[in-house]
């Protein structure tokens, strides 16, 4: 366990965020950029919204929990005020992908621009005390809320003749407002603090999205709870899951509500079972329910962040059980990514495999992938460890 927390320390410290403070800082423009190729050299100069909030809570958080480095706090300083400066469309959504110079590309439908919005302002208020960070956080928490439970105020996606639900909304919704409790206290929006909304969350997940009688956790449903047997309802993200989770469990384990750790190591067993490729090893990106083929042409890929979250929940599920297939999970999933996924020429990971770990192309950033899972499971394993 020692060298396994030294190793997660290092890669982190000396390796991933190094890479990412390097290479991905605009000096010129403020906040990151994250379209990378293998050697830190810029592919697009388009700049993720999404990424200026998680890699704002990345470097606050560092800087919180395990070192008050001045660059990463300024670093941090320099995405939150892009952010706040150029992310936020005059009605109060977010913008999914800005220029380099902040000018609006993209908007999007869902709301997670401003999920990770909150999670930044929150760890950079707490860093440096900064009130008006701090409400920016709340207001972000406020919109994504709001968006995302409140009828009519997001734009239907389909007609209304099959309509459906999908757990991302409200799976992101927990580890956002774990966050917000972690920084600001269990500060009360739209009537709830996080920690009851967290445990709305959690209700409706496990009332309406696990299937006991299929052994699963879906990732959409019908409106009134039933499987939808068509391609889309049947498509299941193993790793999505198991993200959930490790949160249902960090969740359990804060409350010391034994119900909720076992709610979250079956989400996992189940998962783990629904996405572990037998013959070539890695999680598999989508499964169908009854193992029909899938519509998704990358259906067999193997991806860097499915691995990061089975990385965190297996070793969660091993400290919280003490039981030692999880400990073998943990070591299944640990091998086989750090044997396929890490750069040893010029660091950090690559994204994106081919089912028997053959590297499919070779960028290590774009608008999806940045600092984000590989650190937070580097620091929040290295974390576990030390402990």
């Amino acid at each position: 366990m020692k060298e396994l927390g030294a190793l997660y320390r290092r890669t982190l410290l000396e390796d991933v965020m190094p890479f990412w403070l390097r290479h991905g800082m605009d000096r010129e423009h403020g906040g990151i950029l994250t379209c990378l190729d293998r050697d830190g050299s810029l592919l697009d100069t388009d700049k993720s919204v999404w990424f200026q909030g998680r890699a704002g809570w990345m470097l606050s958080t560092l800087y919180n929990t395990v070192e008050r480095r001045i660059e990463w706090l300024e670093a941090a300083r320099s995405c939150v005020e892009f952010s706040m400066r150029h992310c936020h469309s005059p009605e109060g959504k977010m913008w999914y992908s800005v220029t380099r110079e902040g000018s609006p590309l993209r908007m999007r439908r869902y709301v997670f621009s401003e999920s990770f919005a909150a999670i930044s302002y929150a760890a950079f208020a707490k860093a440096t005390g900064e009130a008006r960070v701090a409400d920016a956080a709340l207001k972000a928490w406020e919109t994504y809320l709001r968006y995302s439970f409140e009828p009519g105020v997001m734009p239907p996606k389909f007609e209304n003749t099959r309509p459906s639900r999908g757990i991302g909304p409200l799976m992101i919704g927990i580890v956002t407002a774990q966050e917000l409790r972690a920084n600001l206290g269990d500060v009360t929006v739209r009537g709830r603090t996080c920690s009851e909304w967290i445990t709305a969350f959690i209700g409706e997940i496990e009332r309406d999205f696990l299937k006991p009688d299929h052994a699963v956790l879906m990732e959409c449903i019908a409106m009134d709870g039933s499987v939808l047997d068509h391609l889309d309802g049947r498509t299941l993200n193993p790793g999505h899951a198991i993200e959930c989770a490790w949160f249902i469990m960090h969740e359990g384990r804060l409350r010391s509500d034994r119900r909720l750790i076992r709610l979250g190591v079956q989400i996992l067993d189940w998962m783990w079972a629904r996405g572990w490729d037998a013959e070539h090893g890695g999680l598999l990106y989508f499964t169908d329910l009854h193992g029909k083929p899938v519509q998704e042409y990358w259906h067999d890929m193997k991806f860097w962040w499915p691995h990061c979250e089975a990385i965190i929940a297996a070793l969660l599920a091993a400290k919280l059980t003490g039981e030692p297939r999880y400990a073998a999970m943990h070591r299944e999933v640990h091998d086989w990514s750090f044997r396929h996924f890490p750069d040893a020429v010029h660091g950090e990971w690559f994204g994106y495999l081919h089912r028997d770990g053959r590297l499919s192309q070779r960028a290590k950033g774009n608008l999806f992938k940045g600092p984000f899972h590989l650190p937070r499971m580097l620091w929040y394993c290295m974390r576990e460890l030390e402990a």
